[in-house]
């Protein structure tokens, strides 16, 4: 399969008094997977029907490989679409689900039986290409939903929040998994997902939407590292609110003795709130330290150390868990913070 570019160009959807979409503007390069993530609400899933055809925009176009779409019916726009719900036929084996899309089409069954073959052994199911849905884990039928999407040859995968059923260990490989196919097939794909770790894990690049509009588009490691508006800081990882004031480009944080230099999009004076994160941390046992534990969370390789200082300001620390075993609540730290940009934004906003 070859990809082929996307193009959403001032796109709106207004349901009533409610704006879903408020000017999308969005270009897929060939061959890229974008993931759209937000929390509900916010867009994502309507402008994946719109690029479906499952929905019409208000005003504005879209464009799949340089052609406008916009009146072109669904069943014409040669899209694969996977969704939340596994929506496989219960009376048809798993080989008879992947080949449905290319019966309907009029492929030879000859032909539809190999090509299923394929895409099964391609997303690694075909020992079960004879069993039915029900005989199937929910991971491997989110598989077989893969397998038949792109067994079409679609110009473009639609991912409609695909993983948000199945179980954290499963969801996590089948990210992988899913990632792995559409390189190897290169199919330009739309994912749509409210996990940022997903989003971050599989994307080329990540667009963050908040009430219909796309606040930031860019590779996951830009979103994570240099948010370009308070909403993306704030939805995309956990973050420390630290008071601050900030003058000639640094933010004194509060109570913590420290200076950081700010982050693009910051105010550019005064007092605000500095964003934080835990990563950029760091606490050691020190009985001379100025702030003491908390608590501790421990979440496997990482644990999430709270921390509060002498004067009521709170901290979290991320450090590797063989390094927080010796924290306790109520033992002192000593606190660093590296000395990486940091979003500040005005007081009262979070």
């Amino acid at each position: 399969m070859t990809g082929v570019a996307v193009d959403f160009a001032d796109v709106t959807r207004v349901y009533g008094t409610v704006r879903a979409l408020d000017g999308l503007t969005l270009h897929l390069q060939p061959g890229e997977m974008v993931a759209l993530l937000g929390p509900s609400g916010c867009g994502k899933t309507t402008a994946l029907r719109i690029l479906a055809g499952l929905d019409d925009p208000t005003s504005g176009r879209v464009a799949v490989g340089g052609n406008d779409i916009t009146d072109v019916p669904p069943n014409k726009r040669d899209m694969g679409m996977v969704f939340q719900a596994y929506s496989l036929f219960p009376h048809l084996t798993v080989l008879d689900n992947v080949a449905f899309g290319l019966k309907i089409r009029g492929k030879s069954k000859a032909g539809r039986t190999a090509l299923a073959a394929d895409m099964l052994d391609l997303v690694g199911l075909s020992a079960h290409k004879q069993k039915y849905a029900s005989q199937l884990s929910g991971g491997q039928q989110q598989r077989v939903a893969l397998a038949r999407a792109l067994a079409i040859a679609p110009r473009v995968l639609l991912l409609d929040e695909p993983l948000s059923a199945l179980d954290a260990k499963v969801r996590a490989q089948l990210r992988d998994e899913i990632r792995r196919v559409q390189l190897e097939v290169g199919t330009t794909t739309l994912f749509v997902t409210h996990d940022q770790e997903e989003a971050l894990a599989v994307a080329d690049r990540v667009g963050v939407m908040n009430q219909g509009r796309l606040e930031q588009i860019a590779a996951p490691a830009d979103v994570y590292a240099h948010p370009a508006t308070p909403f993306v800081a704030e939805f995309v990882g956990l973050n420390n609110k630290v008071a601050a004031q900030v003058a000639g480009g640094r933010a004194a944080l509060q109570g913590i003795g420290t200076s950081l230099p700010t982050a693009s999009g910051s105010i550019a004076t005064g007092a605000g709130v500095a964003l934080v994160r835990p990563e950029s941390v760091r606490v050691t046992a020190d009985p001379d330290g100025t702030a003491g534990v908390v608590s501790v969370s421990f979440l496997g390789a990482i644990s999430l150390v709270h921390c509060i200082f002498d004067d009521g300001t709170r901290l979290i620390a991320q450090s590797p868990s063989v390094h927080a075993a010796d924290l306790s609540p109520g033992v002192r730290v000593a606190v660093g913070i590296e000395q990486t940009e940091v979003l500040v934004v005005p007081s009262l906003v979070g």
